[in-house]
């Protein structure tokens, strides 16, 4: 019968120092679990957005008044606090979700063999994003959901959707030099296109800060911006970046592109459409609560597509040079390895 592996006293002190080498030096994972975990983050990153729009659109944003506890005497929430502060409350708890998630990914990506140090990186990145704006949604909370916190808090959101998109993109490709795929002029054309989405996030962070969903009650202060011109100049925003895609796809279909970039430039053409029409109709139904949340979810779709089509513009081959981590002398073995 097997029996459990020997376990000494230099391996526990070596897992405490350093435990994700010494995951890594006992388990490989498939490329399919690395960019499963990839995924199971970029998944998480998106269902806090929407969750924590949940919390806006039911007015639940001080359902827990204060942070890091839900009250001044209990952690958690409580009977008296009703709805509100179980919607608050489980929003928190899923933060927790999130961090296992980026964790995962930062364990399998570390676990890869051989060690990629790019893809290790990215999950760290997402590790501190999300510490980052937890911090900050904590401020939100003390200052009661001041408008241009909650903004920021959305705004580092989708920098942790785009730091998951890009991990996720890169567990199916090597480490080799990008090679492209496309012309410079082609390059240009879907960065602008990148900066006018960025700009249309933005705007739209406004959008909300100046109308009427304020995420607890009227008291609760918004930007001091007319919310329907300012509404007018998402929408305008909107159209650019569709006018920009339409003509990157027939730029694309002109030059012969590869399959890769045309179909994610239709993919992405597809959701602006979808986005746009939710965009409308909440406009001229005077904004339910069903509609806003449905096109904040959009715009995390919305902008892992743009992004997706910037990253299909080139190919990362499988670098046949890459050498896996030098393995430390005796039965450690490589869990001496930084993480």
């Amino acid at each position: 019968m097997d029996g459990v592996p020997n376990v000494t006293r230099a391996d526990a002190a070596a897992a405490v120092r350093n435990p994700l080498a010494f995951i890594a030096a006992r388990w490989t994972p498939e490329p399919r679990t690395v960019r499963r975990a990839a995924l199971a983050a970029l998944v998480m990153a998106v269902a806090i957005v929407v969750t924590g729009g949940a919390v806006r659109l039911t007015g639940s944003g001080l359902g827990c008044p204060t942070w890091p506890k839900c009250t001044d005497d209990s952690l958690t929430t409580t009977s008296e606090m009703g709805f509100h502060g179980v919607i608050e409350f489980g929003n928190r708890l899923l933060t927790y979700v999130l961090c296992a998630a980026v964790g995962w990914a930062i364990i399998a990506a570390r676990s890869e063999k051989p060690y990629r140090r790019g893809l290790t990186r990215l999950g760290w990145v997402q590790f501190w994003i999300v510490m980052g704006n937890a911090i900050l949604g904590g401020i939100v909370v003390l200052v009661g959901l001041n408008p241009y916190t909650v903004a920021a808090h959305f705004l580092l959101s989708t920098a942790l959707i785009a730091v998951a998109t890009v991990m996720w993109q890169r567990t199916r490709e090597g480490d080799a030099a990008p090679r492209p795929l496309v012309g410079k002029a082609v390059q240009q054309l879907v960065w602008a296109m990148i900066g006018v989405s960025v700009l249309l996030i933005a705007v739209g962070t406004v959008v909300t800060g100046a109308g009427p969903h304020a995420g607890d009650s009227s008291d609760v202060p918004r930007m001091p911006l007319d919310w329907e011109t300012v509404s007018k100049v998402h929408a305008v925003l909107a159209w650019v970046v569709v006018t920009l895609t339409f003509a990157l796809w027939f730029v694309l279909k002109a030059v012969d592109a590869p399959k890769g970039p045309l179909a994610r430039t239709r993919d992405l053409f597809l959701v602006l459409l979808a986005q746009g029409a939710i965009g409308y109709v909440q406009y001229f139904t005077d904004l339910p609560e069903v509609l806003v949340g449905l096109h904040m979810f959009g715009s995390c779709v919305m902008w892992i597509a743009a992004l997706r089509v910037l990253l299909a513009l080139r190919e990362r081959p499988v670098d046949d040079a890459v050498t896996p981590v030098p393995a430390a002398s005796g039965r450690f073995a490589s869990a001496s390895a930084s993480g």
